[in-house]
């Protein structure tokens, strides 16, 4: 059987937390950010952890590499 390839864009977008936590940056960071309240943006700051019926998913696909 051949290897199981990492997910690039996975790759990219997650990383694996010590304890096994998927943390990840939280959609709506990259632009068009004026139109915001401060709220909603000081909230977006940082990192959030991924919900846990979606972290086996990922991790599966990430394979060995957590970043």
């Amino acid at each position: 059987m051949p290897k199981m390839k990492t997910h690039k864009g996975t790759k990219k977008r997650f990383r694996l937390t010590a304890s096994g936590k998927v943390k990840h940056r939280p959609a709506g960071t990259s632009h068009l950010a004026t139109r915001m309240s401060q709220k909603r943006k000081r909230n977006l700051r940082g990192t959030t952890t991924v919900d846990g019926v979606e972290t086996a998913k990922i991790r599966t696909v990430l394979g060995k590499h957590s970043y």
